[in-house]
């Protein structure tokens, strides 16, 4: 699903093999599908997960090769946070193609390597997996060690394809002689064939040309969505605000993508995640047709970048499955995705958080992290998962629960993209701090 082999023109804009730029391309794609096409309207609500409707089920239909390692795998592979207990839809994504699973130690508290690990028994040859620990400055080389064979144990077998360094924040955590040290003896005996780091946070592009620079990681996962691409901020952000005045596009880790097209270039391996830039689907099924959904428009402009060998993206049913593994190998997004995308910039303007984007992050006096509470509330609220969310919430350093009793003034003007943080974190208090409400609550994922 990557691009055409690009040149690049006299003003340094890359073009495929049509001679077009990619801003050309975008500016055609949103004449084709928006001027003309009001925002408020759409062409009425389609089936919940729609597809091109053929009487063959979706398949993967594209593979690629991670960086310059020799690990092939489906351009769209199967994120597994919130899995528990559900081994048929391991089945399922088998069936369909899938061969990558994406899990970690921490996943519903270590069900997620199980689940994978009973689902897989007599598949291990036909797979590959990613698993990822929280490795911390203080922790010990011989700690990590433990925790990569707990990893092993739960999943049920005698290796890790990739191994990350998980949420990466601080350059302390790469340069770590622990950490370093716990990687060559993993390495050297079998346990972790590839090394990388994951991330998503204010400091992830700091950390990234850090791991490049001293040749730490063979792959990278990291937060990447359309919003992020500079010739779609460009192009589609004049059109915004031509259609709704007052909107813009707001870039949030706008070094990335220089250090993305770095890291390809020197053959490290890129997988995407937070690709659906908050995953709000269902705001967009009005204006789905079979074969053309948000999810799957967000994807194809994704796998279009060329640095980006593959995404990961959480699944949680068979019918998630098969919406997402339509996208596989569809080719780079046209004017209709381009106008999908567009409207889901314009309905969530304002209340969707800008992954990574940093603004929040010293704003509060009193050490909340307003960025880990967006993110635990967006597992709520965005993705389904009350009881993961609330989990992740009592495991926060600092709560929000400290917001209930601010006046909001220290951090009502911190956020770019015009969210009212204080009202947001006094909601997510009251919705995550009783853990056995949202446990009882259940959700989608298990």
């Amino acid at each position: 699903m990557a691009e055409p082999e690009e040149q690049t023109d006299a003003g340094g804009e890359a073009r495929g093999r049509s001679g077009w730029t990619r801003r050309a391309f975008v500016h055609a794609g949103l004449r084709a599908g928006v001027v003309g096409a009001p925002l408020s309207t759409g062409p009425g609500v389609q089936s919940a997960f729609a597809t091109t409707g053929s009487d063959d089920p979706p398949h993967i239909r594209r593979r690629v090769r991670v960086g310059k390692t020799n690990v092939e795998i489906p351009d769209i592979s199967f994120g597994s946070f919130s899995l528990e207990s559900d081994e048929a839809l391991i089945h399922h994504a088998l069936d369909r193609g899938i061969t990558h699973f994406d899990t970690a130690e921490s996943y519903t508290g270590g069900r997620s390597e199980e689940v994978l690990g009973r689902a897989l028994r007599g598949r291990r040859q036909d797979v590959t997996l990613t698993s990822k620990f929280v490795a911390k400055p203080g922790h010990r080389a011989d700690y990590q060690m433990k925790m990569l064979e707990g990893s092993l144990r739960r999943l049920k077998t005698d290796y890790i394809d990739f191994y990350f360094n998980h949420a990466v924040n601080d350059v302390a955590r790469l340069e770590s002689e622990q950490w370093q040290d716990f990687v060559s003896k993993a390495k050297s005996q079998g346990k972790i064939r590839h090394i990388g780091m994951s991330g998503h946070a204010a400091r992830l592009g700091s950390c990234v040309e850090y791991a490049l620079d001293h040749q730490l990681v063979d792959v990278l996962l990291v937060a990447y969505n359309f919003s992020q691409q500079p010739s779609f901020r460009e192009s589609v952000g004049q059109t915004l605000r031509d259609l709704a005045p007052g909107l813009d596009l707001i870039s949030s880790q706008s070094d990335l993508p220089g250090l993305l097209s770095r890291a390809s270039a020197e053959g490290v391996g890129i997988m995407a995640m937070k690709t659906l830039r908050g995953a709000r689907q269902n705001d967009m099924r009005a204006f789905e047709s079979p074969g053309r959904t948000f999810s799957q428009a967000a994807f194809r402009w994704v796998l279009a970048e060329p640095a980006v060998d593959g995404l990961v993206v959480t699944m949680k049913s068979p019918e998630m499955i098969d919406e997402y593994v339509e996208a596989s190998g569809s080719g780079p997004p046209d004017g209709e995705d381009l106008a999908l995308l567009l409207r889901y910039q314009h309905r969530n303007h304002g209340s969707s958080c800008l992954v990574g984007c940093g603004d929040c992050q010293d704003a509060c006096p009193l050490g909340v992290s307003i960025a880990d509470v967006m993110r635990v509330r967006m597992y709520d609220v965005d993705y389904g998962l009350p009881a993961i969310a609330a989990r992740e919430y009592a495991g926060l350093a600092k709560t929000a629960d400290a917001c209930l009793t601010c006046s909001g003034l220290p951090c009502s003007s911190a956020c770019s993209a015009g969210l009212g943080i204080p009202d947001l974190m006094r909601d997510t208090a009251r919705r995550l701090t009783n853990t056995e409400e949202a446990e009882e609550s259940g959700h989608p994922g298990a």
